[in-house]
């Protein structure tokens, strides 16, 4: 394992600039005759003024947002695409199935991100793509079954149009035949199945054989203008799935884009229906809400929105205790995580300090002139930091034990009613508070040192606490690296393809023509 990652150079995202090219181009578009013309493959879609929500209702098809484009001109290739993806795309396409990358990995592509993985929907059935494609994968999920792929190490969730079609709730609702016959196959096809996903800017498909992305909702929009809309109306689709709700703060704490008015007013009117939510998917989507880079925006979200009081009550009242003070400064905050998470991770408090006086590119610097004149600067950093580990200690058992929670929340005066959400079972009470043995002492002497830099999976796999406490810290200094590394990709051959078929004539398309139909 290599030393945690830093935070990247400061100056200006590549992102920001490719949103000032998708807003410069979706200002100039012409609105153009759709054509009927049944070609398939995503149909022959010609732009359109974006629809409106008041055209989001069941049964209307609204064909005046519906876009394509390629996706070269905003510097989107082939080389982009990981090998293990393009290795599932291309098997499907070779037994006469249509497959696209979806959702958020297209988003992220978009924003010039590196997605955290790469979901592909396709024609075939489950039951075709186990039996003629991928024998060796299985399908899983109750709700929403996909087959899960393995592939050269890596799992890839592969979705079928027609499962999507049977289980999503309303679906029954999106359109009628009659007004189908007006449109190409392709288009429906995929026109409906973005209908049903849960935001604008996770419903957009790419097909990367012809470097078509196909937006039908506006996605595009609302990534330029960085807004998470829902597709459907926000009270509706919050009320068929309340997980919505967390994937959304989910997704504004990491992109840092806003919600949308009417969607805003629905997560603050339906936020306590999270609680018909399964505790495992709920557990579940927290974890995501409080992994990769996002963790800070993310509980300032939940706060914001009245969630963490009932998520998190015990951390929810620390925090407004904390905020009480106008003096305490939430860098030193995070300074104080960071040497936590060092300690774990490098074994002493000799190594977290060098790490600390190093890393000076993140986002809460290492100052000593900010902990204090009371006292050396160093051993006020150190005690602080021992304090937050007797702090996680004691939240476990306010993670397991409602009594336990009750008597933490009483310390507080302005604490929430107790939700009743216990999120760790008892038994792995101990195995967990070994994880911290040690690090609430005196940390001078504290002793965690490895003879190596690499994760043992065996160890791991087994619970070993030496080893969890390393890649625990490495996980959360990583959770605080604003941004991680774009990941290359592996399918160098594909590459080198790309570079030469990418476009046939050398020349580059003009923005103009970002949303222009076929000609």
């Amino acid at each position: 394992m290599t030393t945690p990652r830093r935070r990247a150079d400061p100056s200006p995202p590549p992102a920001r600039r490719l949103l000032h090219r998708l807003g410069s181009a979706a200002s100039g578009l012409q609105t153009l005759a759709y054509s009927s013309k049944k070609e398939g493959g995503g149909g022959d879609m010609g732009p359109r003024n974006g629809g409106s929500s008041s055209n989001r209702r069941p049964g209307f098809v609204d064909s005046s947002s519906w876009r394509y484009f390629d996706s070269r001109v905003v510097g989107i290739t082939r080389g982009d695409i990981p090998r293990h993806a393009w290795t599932v795309l291309h098997r499907l396409k070779r037994k006469g199935f249509a497959a696209y990358l979806v959702g958020g990995c297209v988003r992220d592509l978009l924003l010039k991100r590196a997605p955290k993985d790469f979901d592909v929907i396709t024609t075939a059935s489950l039951q075709q793509i186990k039996k003629m494609v991928f024998q060796r994968c299985i399908i899983i999920g109750k709700r929403f079954p996909i087959c899960q792929v393995n592939m050269y190490g890596t799992k890839i969730e592969v979705s079928s149009f027609s499962t999507n079609a049977n289980h999503v709730k309303g679906s029954k609702n999106i359109g009628c035949s009659e007004e189908f016959k007006r449109y190409d196959e392709g288009d429906i096809l995929l026109w409906q199945n973005s209908m049903k996903r849960d935001f604008t800017i996770n419903s957009l498909f790419f097909n990367p054989f012809n470097f078509k992305i196909y937006d039908y909702v506006n996605g595009v929009r609302d990534i330029s203008k960085n807004k998470v809309s829902t597709v459907i109306p926000a009270r509706v689709s919050f009320k068929e799935d309340p997980a919505r709700i967390l994937r959304g703060l989910r997704i504004a704490a990491r992109l840092g884009f806003e919600f949308s008015s009417e969607t805003s007013a629905a997560i603050r009117e339906l936020s306590l229906s999270i609680t018909d939510i399964d505790k495992a998917r709920l557990m579940m989507e927290l974890n995501y809400l409080l992994s990769y880079g996002a963790a800070a925006s993310s509980l300032r979200l939940l706060r914001k929105y009245g969630l963490l009081d009932f998520l998190l009550p015990f951390q929810a009242a620390y925090m407004s205790d904390q905020m009480k003070d106008k003096s305490n400064d939430t860098d030193l905050m995070l300074m104080v995580i960071r040497a936590f998470a060092a300690l774990m991770y490098f074994g002493s408090w000799e190594g977290a300090v060098n790490f600390l006086n190093q890393d000076i590119g993140a986002p809460a610097p290492f100052i000593p002139e900010t902990l204090g004149p009371s006292r050396s600067k160093l051993e006020n950093l150190m005690e602080q930091t021992s304090h937050l580990a007797s702090l996680v200690k004691s939240s476990v058992d306010t993670l397991t034990s409602i009594d336990a929670l009750q008597q933490s929340l009483a310390k507080y005066s302005k604490a929430s009613q107790v939700s009743g959400l216990v999120l760790v079972s008892s038994r792995e009470r101990e195995r967990v508070l070994r994880i911290f043995e040690g690090l609430d002492t005196d940390l001078t002497s504290y002793e965690g040192t490895r003879g190596m830099q690499e994760i043992d999976y065996k160890l791991l796999k087994d619970g070993h606490p030496g080893e969890v406490r390393f890649v625990l810290g490495q996980v959360i200094m990583d959770t605080m690296s604003e941004e991680l590394p774009r990941v290359s990709t592996e399918y160098d051959q594909l590459n080198m393809e790309a570079s030469e078929d990418d476009l046939a004539d050398g020349s580059r398309p003009s923005l103009s023509t970002l949303f222009s139909s076929k000609s």
